[in-house]
């Protein structure tokens, strides 16, 4: 077991003592004693009702008649609502329309919430929701990217980046290639499944207990369905069971439900989807099918390249506009493209509705593009890592990316070079070609890919963030910020950030829920910048105060602000006088001054024309390296990795030990999107790996048996964000492609590296083993 002291510390860091150190989890006691309370922990009220859906059964149709006099007949049941008992708005579309909170006549999905029960336990409302009797009048449903892309289905308009004369640079080069690559979608899986609590209050509003990576959206959506003002609810959010980007959009649904039925009965109402209803009833990473053209020299530099990036949204809108957007921004990862067209296809399909996953649709262009490298590097006979650093940004003119944003940082050629010396890469290599001669059946695979992944929300708006911080008399604080807590380790970071800031130990720092009446109008939690945005919010607020009570010591002991330091739980104030922090804090209230601020932070420098697809979309970059070996039984396609190496960067980190878990824990599902995780519908529509039986996420088992993992050193973040930290939430993800590369490398083998298989994801021992025989055949 790693030990916290043994951590690296930054080097480079211009902070002592609060931040840059590690520090455990705020809530790591509670989470392994069980004492941390979830929304399900939490005690019910004495007229509590339990609420549940009645799903569609059909994937495109539209409803005939709904009887649902069985279902309000079922022991138990108090209510039922249908779209017509909503008192105000029926969509909760997110972003942009198409999405009931409950079906008004077309049905969109097999899963579908058709009408809503309230029953006095649990059992009685998920049984009493399966009673109803409806008929439809069934529509053909789209089902494939394919199909939609026929019938040009799109919940969206196409969008295009394009850079110099693509179609050109291709067919004059020396080579060309194309390929198609599919890649499968991915169920967030979180442990703590969607849950929300309404609680109707006095003024004519609601109180809701939502787990959601957005309290703010829940609060205006569960308003406006209600049909009363934003001031009349409240979210409450302390902590999640796990996110992953599919509480950002898709917790609003429940918090609606749960609202709608509290309102409709008067009594407070728990809506808790089952396992199998969650994952049939909510998004998933979308799947993409992805076409490339590209056209390289002799030495496998790229020339021109054409993407054309199809993203499976599902029946509504939700995130897909941003989300294909960051796939296109992404589909070059760490590589110059000179000549470069981008097409971005929003998929309109009769599934459930995709939506925000750890990356937000950088991995599926990203994976794209390493692919592509693959199959060069094998086309001109060369190590793909040397067909990866001959194309990586570089510098002048090879700085800039197709959507024009300029590489400013551009660390990666150092850091592939570091981690290839580091894990030996150059010998292995020879070893594992070396072994695949001598083996006529066991084969073994390597790669090293890069990470370049960029921070910020592609929406401008949302690139903001608030803070309040109350100073007791006690020398206690209390920090509220608007980012959720979902496991990431937020709250901690966040806290050693105000910790740094008045130089007092982090514990006498409490966190408190996310609440919509203490800090208002909040982003979501999610494209990695919780901490560069609230981390920056909370800074400003305890600036705020700490300035107040420089102030205040200055005047009051007559000496200049600079002679007032806050050290060690102490305040130095001139050469002679030292306070403690309380009781500094206890004089200043006693002298009238303000112990309490809020704490303001928008992003700089970002802006993005999507008419001229050009701009500024992210603040920096964050970078990584990873280095996979596998082994693969070609005769079964069964597989193992067997060791890892990482290096990643994450600026001056704030907390090494919480970026390392985030690091190892994003790289494991990274991996398991792209090998065990296998979304399967039907050729009706329905959700067949809908639970942990049919649906497999990685286990202890499929960790690498060596598993290396390195904080980048002395490179602080040249942007001005907290302390010059870097996001840690997503970048990791993408490390995991360097698998999925190690296993084309061994299934390159079986035809002595001449040709590229065909992969798509995940990588199941089927899929594998389909590409060894396509090898064994050409």
């Amino acid at each position: 077991m790693r030990k916290l002291v043994d951590l690296p510390t930054k080097e480079s860091s211009k902070v002592a003592g609060k931040v840059g150190v590690s520090h455990k989890h705020e809530s790591a006691d509670k989470h392994v004693s069980g004492k941390a309370v979830y929304i399900d922990d939490r005690g019910e009220r004495a007229d509590q009702l339990h609420g549940a859906i009645g799903q569609s059964t059909i994937a495109h149709g539209i409803v005939t008649a709904m009887d649902l006099s069985k279902v309000k007949a079922y022991p138990g049941v108090v209510a039922v609502i249908t779209s017509g008992d909503v008192p105000g708005k029926v969509d909760i579309g997110p972003v942009f329309g198409g999405d009931p909170v409950l079906v008004e006549e077309k049905v969109e999905f097999m899963g579908q919430a058709m009408f809503a029960v309230a029953a006095t336990s649990h059992e009685a409302a998920v049984k009493a929701a399966k009673l109803a009797d409806i008929e439809y009048q069934e529509l053909a449903p789209v089902l494939s990217v394919k199909d939609a892309l026929a019938k040009q289905n799109f919940v969206r308009p196409t969008h295009t980046q394009s850079r110099g004369d693509a179609k050109t640079a291709i067919s004059q080069s020396e080579n060309k290639l194309s390929g198609e690559l599919q890649i499968g979608g991915q169920e967030h899986f979180y442990l703590e499944s969607q849950i929300s609590v309404a609680e109707p209050t006095e003024e004519g509003g609601m109180i809701v207990y939502s787990s959601s990576q957005h309290p703010s959206e829940v609060q205006i959506l569960v308003a406006e369905v209600l049909g009363i003002s934003f001031n009349k609810v409240v979210i409450d959010m302390r902590r999640m069971g796990g996110g992953f980007g599919g509480k950002e959009t898709q917790a609003a649904p429940w918090a609606c439900l749960a609202a709608l039925l509290a309102n409709k009965t008067g009594r407070s109402v728990k809506m808790r989807l089952n396992r199998h209803d969650d994952m049939t009833a909510t998004g998933k990473r979308h799947p993409f099918e992805n076409t490339y053209d590209v056209g390289f020299d002799s030495e496998g530099l790229v020339k021109g390249i054409d993407f054309t990036i199809n993203g499976n949204c599902g029946y509504s809108p939700d995130l897909s506009d941003a989300i294909v957007d960051r796939a296109m921004f992404h589909s070059d990862n760490a590589y110059f493209l000179e000549h470069a067209n981008v097409v971005g296809n929003r998929c309109k399909t009769n599934t459930v509705s995709h939506t925000a996953y750890r990356g937000f649709g950088g991995p599926q262009g990203m994976i794209s593009i390493e692919g592509v490298m693959d199959d060069i590097a094998r086309k001109v006979g060369k190590d793909p890592l040397e067909v990866r650093k001959l194309n990586l940004y570089g510098q002048d003119e090879r700085n800039v990316t197709h959507y024009g944003q300029t590489v400013e940082q551009n660390i990666l050629p150092m850091m592939i070079d570091k981690l290839e010396n580091d894990c030996d890469y150059q010998a292995r290599r020879a070893a594992i070609t070396q072994f695949n001669q001598e083996n006529q059946f066991i084969k073994k695979g390597i790669a090293l890919t890069p990470v370049k992944f960029g921070i910020s929300f592609t929406v401008q708006h949302l690139n903001q963030a608030g803070a309040l911080i109350h100073l007791y008399t006690d020398g206690s604080i209390q920090l509220n910020h608007g980012g959720t807590e979902m496991g990431q380790g937020l709250n901690t970071k966040v806290a050693q950030v105000v910790a740094q800031e008045f130089q007092v130990n982090i514990d006498n720092i409490l966190v408190t829920a996310t609440r919509t009446d203490k800090v208002p109008n909040t982003s979501p939690t999610a494209a990695s910048s919780g901490t560069d945005l609230n981390g920056k919010a909370a800074q400003a607020a305890a600036k705020t105060i700490r300035g107040r009570l420089v102030d205040f010591a200055s005047e009051h002991f007559e000496v200049t602000p600079e002679e007032v330091v806050f050290k060690d739980n102490q305040v130095h104030i001139g050469d002679a006088k030292i306070m403690a922090f309380a009781e500094l804090v206890q004089l200043a209230y006693l002298n009238r001054v303000s112990l309490s601020s809020t704490g303001f932070y928008k992003t700089p420098k970002i802006h993005y024309n999507r008419e001229q697809a050009h701009g500024r979309p992210f603040f920096y970059y964050a970078n990584g390296v990873s280095c996979s070996e596998v082994v693969i039984d070609t005769l079964t396609g069964e597989y193992k990795i067997e060791r890892v190496d990482v290096l990643h960067d994450v600026g001056d980190s704030l907390n090494p030990a919480i970026d390392l878990g985030q690091i190892e824990g994003a790289f494991v599902q990274g991996m398991g999107w792209l090998t065990t995780e296998e979304l399967m519908w039907n050729e009706q529509g329905r959700l067949l790996s809908n639970g942990p039986a049919t649906y497999k996420i990685p286990a202890i088992a499929d960790m690498p048996e060596h598993f290396n993992v390195e904080l980048l050193q002395n490179e602080p973040n040249r942007e001005a964000t907290i302390y010059n930290s870097k996001a840690v939430g997503e970048p990791p993800f993408m490390l995991a492609i360097s698998v999925w590369s190690a296993m084309r490398d061994a299934i390159s083998s079986v035809s002595n590296y001449k040709q590229s298989p065909v992969l798509h994801t995940p990588a199941t021992p089927e899929r594998v083993l389909d590409a060894v025989m396509q090898m064994q055949q050409d």
